[in-house]
């Protein structure tokens, strides 16, 4: 699998039912993919926020996040306004926030700790390890390859996600929205998350 900036819940859920799980650390940036941006609900519909990055370097674990556009305060900001009246936000602020306040100077690094953060939130366990060297088609070693298939832009038919409704704070108005961020997950619904994963 690919990292991700706050991964959405079908990544999440890859993670938390496969035995074993590699994070790619040597494919080529992609633009407009999770692996530096996160879907969140809002007031109006859903929002994108993107990690600004340094594209000059060759593969994932090299890219540096760049400090353009004060986007820490931004991220924050729009998670806020988005979450606050949601149930668990309060509860979980004091976990997340950090992540908008410290500098990071790799993405993959960021990815990771963002990850680890989250699984220990969800009580998940996985086992992680990362990748040794970039194998084009990883399905014909016998892996199943979901690096291009968790995508914002043209996600693949995936019968093994299950998409299970569960509270948002704005589903009232934009009917249920699938497949965001997993903090609107974990904010939604606190302890619970697991469940849906």
């Amino acid at each position: 699998m690919s990292t991700t900036y706050f991964g959405p819940v079908q990544w999440y859920q890859k993670l938390h039912r496969a035995e074993h799980v590699i994070i790619e650390q040597w494919e080529s940036f992609q633009k407009q993919t999770y692996r530096n941006r996160c879907l969140i609900a809002t007031t109006n519909g859903v929002q994108a926020l993107t990690v600004p990055v340094e594209k000059s370097a060759a593969c994932i674990k090299d890219i540096c996040i760049s400090d353009h556009g004060n986007w820490r305060h931004l991220h924050w900001n729009a998670l806020q306004s988005a979450y606050g009246e949601s149930p668990f936000f309060e509860y979980y602020q004091d976990d997340i926030r950090p992540f908008f306040e410290e500098r990071w100077t790799y993405l993959l690094d960021f990815n990771e700790a963002i990850r680890q953060k989250m699984c220990e939130l969800i009580d998940i366990q996985p086992e992680v390890t990362y990748s040794t060297g970039y194998v084009a088609d990883s399905g014909s070693i016998g892996i199943d390859d979901f690096r291009s298939a968790i995508n914002p832009k043209h996600p693949i038919h995936d019968n093994d996600f299950e998409t299970k409704t569960y509270y948002q704070v704005y589903q009232m108005k934009h009917g249920f929205l699938s497949n965001l961020s997993v903090l609107d997950l974990l904010f939604n619904m606190g302890p619970e998350s697991i469940f849906y994963l």
